[in-house]
């Protein structure tokens, strides 16, 4: 890959070309690969990320235009321009790439009541391989919340732009819990992050030595915002949590994340695995059959608890996703003991919670798919002691655990069981099979 100066110049040139000026300055944003902890952040639960090397890079400046024009090297990714006196409008049925530009952008903007925004001319570029659940819409979120930060001369701690970046990131319809702006945000260069929340905060993790986390896409995209079944996931853990807490004898009415029920009650997760089981069928539910659970009406139950594209849906897994998510939670903890303890298993521990994590995303939660499943296997198979997908799934990426001694090795067998055995696969490999150290959070620097 081109390191990060060349790609820099190449932006500088671009930039220079298009708008006959210099830019101001850079934003930059990482991706990030999820160790351990998926589908439980907006659950309320932890989660153990690292950034990754690629990154969103914007190259900016201000101006008294009156509008926003925004621009990408990839042209795929068609021109958009904006008034700054206009009421920045997001269309979630049409989730182009300017659209997560302009979430970051109206985040920062109702922050601080900017009226008007300052003009702005952009040129964006990234690294991160799109809906490959390296959280590439993320971090252009992130980067372009930073990017309005800077160019309004406002200032913001790093934790308040990851908080505002995750509310902001719901304009697309996407429903997440807030771990890829964090981490995106709050990553340093050499260590994973425990990333906890409300209120939210992150922790350092050492991994271990003699291993190292290796990336390989699948090569089936996913894009969360353009599809119903993350979103599907979010409903089905929100009316787990109420029915779980109505037989408890709780308010059902103010509890929305599953980790609320757990704390309300003041059990372990073990204890909220049990009550899983205990209350919960692993049949479908009917509407009908959680409307007579909770006493609501089906206009409440749509108004209350779906959301925007999930309204069409009948049916509900609430047994396995309540389970995956208590269960991965117990992971996500158990993880980071073993990174904390330094122990000469260390690296066989962490590869049995990983291959825990990926069985039940798959199993459970049904987040996985037949190219995802298959690609795990031949990590596996090919030296890794532990490998499961990371991001959203239904696509995308898997992380795998390798000792270091192997990396050469794995890399050629994943290579030639699974990239090459593909024409389309096989174009794709060189931006799709990597090595991948944490690596720095989001961060402006200045045209020299």
């Amino acid at each position: 890959a081109p390191s990060s100066d060349l790609l820099q110049d190449m932006q500088k040139n671009t930039f220079e070309k298009k708008y006959g000026e210099s830019p101001l300055f850079y934003a930059c944003a990482p991706g990030r690969v999820n160790l351990i902890g998926e589908h439980i952040d907006y659950c309320g639960y932890s989660v153990l990320p690292m950034a990754i090397e690629q990154n969103i890079l914007a190259a900016v400046s201000v101006n008294n235009s009156g509008r926003i024009q925004l621009a990408n090297t990839n042209p795929q990714y068609k021109d958009f321009t904006v008034s700054c006196s206009e009421d920045i409008a997001i269309d979630r049925d049409n989730p182009k790439w300017h659209y997560y530009f302009l979430c970051g952008v109206k985040g920062i903007q109702e922050k601080f009541g900017i009226a008007p925004l300052a003009g702005m001319s952009c040129v964006v570029d990234g690294t991160i391989p799109p809906s490959s659940g390296l959280s590439s819409s993320s971090a252009l979120v992130c980067c372009a919340g930073l990017v309005t930060m800077e160019a309004n001369q406002k200032s913001l701690s790093k934790l308040a732009l990851a908080e505002i970046c995750a509310k902001c990131e719901r304009y697309i319809g996407t429903e997440g819990g807030g771990m890829d702006q964090s981490i995106s945000f709050l990553a340093e260069r050499g260590t994973a992050k425990l990333i906890e929340f409300q209120p939210l905060r992150a922790t350092d993790v050492k991994l271990p030595d003699g291993a190292v986390f290796v990336i390989s896409n699948c090569c089936v995209e996913m894009n969360k915002a353009a599809s119903s079944h993350f979103n599907i996931r979010v409903v089905e853990c929100r009316i787990a949590t109420k029915m779980l807490a109505q037989v408890k004898g709780l308010d059902s009415s103010r509890l929305l994340k599953l980790a609320q029920v757990q704390t309300e009650l003041k059990a372990s997760l073990e204890d909220m695995l049990a009550l899983v089981d205990e209350v919960l069928h692993p049949e479908l539910y009917s509407r009908e059959e959680i409307c007579k659970a909770l006493g609501i009406t089906p206009e409440q139950f749509s108004t209350e608890l779906l959301s925007a594209n999930t309204q069409h849906v009948t049916h509900f897994k609430l047994h396995q996703r309540a389970k995956h998510v208590y269960g991965e939670a117990a992971r996500v903890l158990q993880f980071k003991n073993v990174c904390d303890s330094e122990s000469d298993k260390s690296i066989r521990l962490l590869g049995d919670l990983m291959n825990q994590s990926h069985a039940s995303c798959r199993d459970l939660y049904e987040c996985s798919c037949p190219e995802l499943d298959q690609l795990v296997d031949i990590c596996l198979k090919s030296g890794a002691v532990g490998s499961r997908l990371t991001g959203a799934g239904w696509g995308g990426c898997a992380v795998s655990m390798v000792p270091s001694e192997k990396v050469e090795f794995f890399i050629q067998a994943v290579r030639e069981a699974y990239y090459l055995t593909d024409p389309r696969r096989a174009a794709m490999e060189k931006q799709s099979l990597f090595v991948s150290k944490p690596g720095g959070g989001a961060v402006i620097f200045l045209e020299e």
